[in-house]
């Protein structure tokens, strides 16, 4: 764990906690100095300013990028002596704001920058829709950071805290930019002094701290938060010690080793799951992966739940997870296989209420897997109320229009059996005609799937018994064995459906899967035949605009700069902010653009191709309309990947000619007709001789 922890009290000096010194290392980035509090008023923004005034006195260059004082007189009065950046006014639903100003901040490129309120959100017109996106360009660039922050605005705590306080915090901060800090000094201030410091007008402005006291500063809030702020203190603290023991061969009380195993699925429970498992994996100081389990047999996720999984992907990213996707039928089993294989020791997982009969009859995926985790521990966490698990790969509703295919196919089909049937009874008297009924339910689930199957079933019963069985035309059975024979075709004429359905949906499946591996592999074949980048390049850029159907630009550097070497449609134009976006890809080696936290308002997301020595290109990405699902979003890392290597290749194969020709030029080497060492080291002794 990165970063050391202080505790300070309000209006004082910080005073550091005794712990071991971290190993020396080269400073390549700017440093960041979190001071963490548990509410505000508890005296961040005056501690940073009184470090700021005794590192100015002894000619440390510190500036004031952006200070917040909430009209504090004593807070204010610490800005004497200390160089202010101006601010950049910006336009915000008719009012004009006073920003930090970012760009003139890496300008002047001072030692050490104040820039408060770490949780901030900037206008729409900002280069990074949050300000510590904009703390992280500064220490990139080298510039040491100081920030504010209290315990509430971290994306993990966000459900806590509502719980808690009643007040939904709508300005949050990914967890991995606090464990990432390197320094966090926590400012610590009794509630009941807080509370009496928020009456004596020195935390808002009279008028609003009564509304304050009412709502959020009460005693049991404070306390709270005061609480998760100590709590996230010592384990920090306990990192420290337990690396101290390492480096220096020790023996103590060594860390358990948890590994977290979190499952989760397109219910609205998992995100609950996931901000649970945060806290769990920051109190247990454990690593945790997430992960989402597929079937492999047929399709039972739609475009919706998977985007859904998609947003629980990215928010347990930003909470400092990995994520993983799973495919399988048996979802006990794969969840198991994996615990295993990655050594988790406890899973965390969702539940739903259930009905008595759903109890009896269908086990749940959480009552399955508590019997079957041997020697694991198993997390359930439930939803705050109404069903919140969707059982995974449970039927859900057709839409309108399949419903109303699955009809037209059971009512076509039955109809064209009882024909036939009534054409042969008139000929021939049939005792066992009722299995032509089975045809129809067969070919009813062959085209119209499960539903299809199931009406037929009963249209077949219905039809049957109303035509062949005595007395004829009525719904009414005489003789009690056909009542028999009727429940076992009903049933036979089910459970054939059924299979017959799930044959016709796999057969689908591996149709579709079949033509998108078939789609990679021609790409795959066509790419490893080209020699030149340009070939490459134009091949990817035609295989992307057929498979996703959008505009698709690729950017490669050339002369320092980044420059368009393909694009379809070809006159596909990018404007500054695209530009913008796919530079700062190129240069951070990460996405940007649509979607992502940099320049979000950009038609195009570029993706950096990721080569093995480098980036190699980056490649744009029209979003308009519906996002990807989750095929052409596999489709598309499989062919950037692919490019990528292809890219680097031929840049390899380019150098190598060129240092060929120098060789070549200066008489040292011939080209050799063989590429055999012993033949060349042959001839350069040759040439050398001549």
């Amino acid at each position: 764990m990165r970063g050391r922890w202080r505790i300070t009290t309000a209006g004082t000096s910080d005073v550091p906690i005794p712990t071991p010194c971290l190993p020396w290392r080269i400073k390549t980035a700017g440093a960041l100095t979190v001071f963490l509090g548990a509410a505000p008023g508890v005296g961040k923004t005056y501690a940073m300013l009184s470090r700021a005034r005794r590192l100015k006195a002894d000619g440390v260059d510190v500036v004031v990028g952006l200070v917040e004082t909430h009209g504090r007189s004593e807070t204010a009065a610490l800005l004497d002596g200390l160089d202010v950046l101006p601010r950049r006014r910006a336009a915000h639903r008719g009012r004009m704001l006073e920003e930090f100003d970012l760009d003139a901040t890496l300008a002047r490129r001072p030692r050490i920058v104040i820039v408060d309120e770490l949780a901030h959100s900037n206008p729409e017109d900002s280069r990074h829709p949050k300000r510590h996106q904009d703390i992280e360009e500064l220490t990139a660039a080298g510039i040491d950071v100081w920030t504010a922050l209290n315990i509430q605005h971290l994306e993990s705590l966000a459900d806590l805290v509502a719980q808690i306080t009643g007040v939904t915090v709508r300005e949050r901060v990914p967890d991995v930019v606090l464990k990432r800090a390197d320094e966090v000094l926590l400012v610590d201030l009794s509630p009941s002094e807080l509370i009496e410091r928020l009456k004596e007008g020195k935390v808002y402005l009279p008028e609003s701290a009564n509304r304050a006291v009412d709502r959020f500063f009460r005693l049991g809030n404070l306390t709270a938060l005061r609480e998760l702020a100590l709590r996230r203190t010592a384990d920090r603290v306990d990192d420290q010690m337990v690396d101290y023991l390492r480096q220096n061969a020790i023996d103590g009380p060594w860390a358990t080793g948890e590994r977290l195993l979190v499952c989760v699925g397109s219910d609205p429970v998992s995100e609950k799951v996931v901000r649970v498992a945060s806290r769990l994996a920051s109190g247990l100081n454990a690593p945790w992966l997430v992960v989402s389990i597929e079937r492999a047999d047929r399709e039972v996720e739609t475009p919706e739940r998977l985007q859904r999984i998609e947003a629980l992907f990215r928010l347990a990213e930003q909470l400092g997870a990995e994520t993983r996707r799973v495919i399988g039928n048996d979802f006990v089993e794969e969840i198991l296989k994996l615990a295993r294989r990655e050594h988790a020791t406890q899973i965390v997982i969702g539940a739903r209420k259930r009905g008595r009969w759903q109890t009896l009859f269908s086990p749940s995926l959480t009552d399955a897997l508590a019997r079957r985790a041997s020697g694991l521990g198993v997390h359930i966490v439930t939803p705050e109320g109404g069903p919140g698990e969707v059982r995974p790969g449970a039927l859900r509703l057709p839409q309108a229009t399949a419903l109303r295919q699955a009809a037209l196919s059971a009512v076509g089909f039955v109809t064209l059996t009882t024909m036939v049937g009534k054409s042969i009874d008139m000929f021939v008297n049939l005792p066992n005609i009722s299995l032509l009924y089975l045809l129809a339910v067969l070919g009813a689930s062959v085209t119209g799937g499960y539903v299809a199957a199931f009406l037929a079933a009963a249209l077949s019963a219905l039809a049957y018994n109303f035509f062949f069985i005595e007395p004829v035309h009525t719904f009414t059975i005489a003789a009690p064995h056909e009542v028999f024979a009727l429940f076992v075709f009903i049933a036979v004429a089910m459970i054939a459906g059924g299979f017959a359905s799930r044959i016709r949906e796999q057969a689908e499946i591996a149709r579709v899967r079949a033509a998108a591996l078939q789609s990679l592999y021609d790409f795959s074949r066509k790419l490893a035949s080209t020699a030149k980048s340009d070939d490459a390049i134009w091949l990817t850029v035609s295989q992307l605009q057929a498979s996703l159907k959008r505009k698709v630009a690729l950017l490669a550097p050339r002369q320092g700069d980044l420059h368009i070497a393909a694009a379809w449609p070809p006159d596909t134009e990018l404007d500054v902010t695209d530009m913008t976006a796919a530079r700062w890809a190129n240069d951070k080696r990460e996405p940007s653009g649509h979607g992502t936290g940099t320049l979000p308002n950009s038609r195009f997301q570029f993706r950096p191709l990721l080569g093995p020595h480098g980036v190699t290109g980056v490649c744009g990405i029209e979003h308009v309309g519906e996002p990807l699902d989750i095929n052409a979003e596999r489709a598309l890392t499989a062919i950037l990947d692919q490019t990528a290597i292809a890219l680097d290749r031929a840049r390899l194969a380019d150098e190598t000619v060129e240092q060929a020709s120098k060789l070549e030029g200066s008489g040292i080497a011939k080209p050799c007709c063989r590429p055999s060492r012993m033949i060349c080291a042959r001839r350069w002794r040759r040439s050398s001789a001549r």
